[in-house]
């Protein structure tokens, strides 16, 4: 049998285990440009992948098509308006570029949405009843967030921010998590047909956030454009392999 307590512990420790993906990052120093470059389109391989693997290939299983769609193009609405949005407002970071500082603030709010359908699916697998789904889906999800947390940390360093900030906001990206699980677990029944809406929704983001942004920014020069394709078909197949593992 399991409780809300065992929900929100499993949740706090899949958010947590974002902050391992950063940890790296806090004894990285220096990123010349093309090192830089190499990390946009690593984190967007990553983030490409998990899209495909972790959200629309489980929610076309668990909803099919229109569901998934609708939360697709929902999803890269909500980016391309945000992106807008910034853009007009001219936002900018401390200590970072005005573009640079609008692609930080989309990658956030990307992986932030991305969080909240794997919250959903912890509080679900536990609001089942079964302390082994459970304990499954735990152990699955914070293996998964741990090259996530790379993925928001590569654009972050890049970019000059910190890596203990790094660390920080790859942890708060995974926040959601624990904030989806609570309800989904007290109404198990009303949330789970939620799930292919919230897998696509994420999904859309994420894909708008990678062509739109990453791919651009890894691109500069003809021999740029080829190592920035080899880095991210490597961050792709990585989560991948990773996918593959969870899996089986």
């Amino acid at each position: 049998m399991t409780s809300l307590a065992d929900t929100i512990i499993a949740a706090s420790i899949t958010v947590l285990a974002n902050g391992l993906g950063g940890l790296p990052f806090v004894f990285v120093k220096n990123f010349p440009v093309e090192l830089a470059r190499l990390g946009w389109a690593g984190a967007g391989g990553l983030m490409l992948s998990a899209s495909v693997f972790n959200l629309i290939i489980p929610g076309l299983a668990d909803g099919g098509v229109i569901p998934v769609g609708i939360g697709i193009l929902l999803g890269a609405s909500l980016m391309a308006i945000t992106s807008w949005f910034l853009e007009k407002r001219n936002f900018t970071l401390r200590g970072v570029s005005e573009g640079g500082g609008r692609r930080i603030i989309l990658v956030l709010v990307t992986l932030f949405i991305h969080s909240i359908p794997e919250g959903l699916a912890i509080g679900v697998s536990f609001g089942s009843g079964l302390a082994t789904l459970g304990l499954i889906m735990t152990v699955a999800i914070a293996i998964h967030n741990i090259p996530e947390g790379v993925a928001v940390s590569l654009p972050l360093r890049a970019e000059g921010v910190s890596g203990w900030k790094c660390v920080g906001w790859a942890i708060v990206s995974g926040v959601p998590q624990v904030v989806a699980a609570i309800p989904a677990y007290l109404a198990v029944m009303r949330f789970r047909p939620l799930l292919p809406y919230a897998f696509g929704f994420a999904a859309g983001a994420m894909i708008y956030l990678v062509m739109g942004e990453m791919i651009p920014e890894s691109r500069a020069d003809e021999q740029q454009r080829r190592s920035s394709a080899v880095a991210g078909m490597t961050g792709f197949l990585a989560m991948m392999a990773l996918q593959t593992i969870l899996v089986f």
